[in-house]
């Protein structure tokens, strides 16, 4: 283990051997990755148990934070009247989404399910205080998004953990962020990240359901990777 003596506040066994997980743990990371999908349509009536949701916002606690201000809040909604509210919401936006495309696109558009509000046994608001920290926050000095950059790390977290759960969850982000302030109450420095339907669910595409519909097609990776600059490509290795 590399000699952290000079440290400064260091604590005696702060610090823990690094090293590779297990082939099979390995595995298991990846295919929680590779496999996560964004659920709209398939949510089973099971009610999630509040010990595995408890797993899941400590897996979203645990994200990586800039400065570690941790600027994440949880509001977990189970009442319909309420849900039903901001689903009506979503309804009215998704409306104007709609005319926002061409003819065909529209079309194809509306036949599209892009939110399980009601559906789902559980809905989760996951919010980013913009004033945790203080004012002057290490690492947030220069770019003061990563507040909440650092809340969509808790979002993929939580994705990925309810993967590993067998628990689907569909981010809904057709609304304007104010939308939601007065039905969640919420505090002028708080703004809504990501609103996340969860619950069980019987199947999953197994690929991106907007790959799957056409919508769109995941782009290749060796077109994306560049080395020292913008104009190298980066030459990934052979295959074998």
């Amino acid at each position: 283990m590399a000699d952290r003596s000079s440290d400064v506040d260091l604590a005696e066994g702060e610090l823990t051997a690094a090293g590779p997980f297990s082939e099979a743990e390995r595995a298991a990371v990846y295919r929680a990755i590779e496999t996560r999908r964004d659920v709209r349509g398939e949510f089973l009536p099971t009610e999630v148990p509040d010990a595995v949701l408890a797993r899941l916002l400590e897996a979203a606690h645990h994200a990586p934070s800039v400065g570690l201000m941790q600027p994440w809040n949880f509001i977990i909604l189970r009442d319909m009247k309420t849900r039903r509210a901001i689903r009506d919401i979503v309804m009215a936006r998704n409306a104007e989404a709609a005319a926002m495309f061409d003819d065909d696109r529209a079309a194809a558009y509306q036949r599209l399910k892009l939110e399980g509000i009601v559906d789902a046994p559980l809905n989760i608001c996951i919010t980013c205080d913009r004033t945790r920290g203080g004012k002057v926050v290490l690492g947030r000095t220069h770019q003061r998004d990563t507040d909440l950059l650092s809340t969509a790390c808790a979002v993929q977290n939580l994705f990925l953990a309810a993967r590993a759960e067998g628990i689907g969850v569909g981010w809904v982000s057709i609304f304007e962020p104010d939308d939601l302030r007065p039905i969640l109450q919420l505090p002028d420095p708080v703004v809504p990240v990501a609103y996340l339907c969860v619950g069980y669910v019987e199947a999953l595409f197994r690929r991106p359901e907007l790959e799957a519909r056409r919508w769109s097609k995941r782009l290749a990776l060796e077109d994306l990777v560049f080395e020292e600059s913008w104009d190298r490509p980066w030459r990934f290795p052979e295959e074998g």
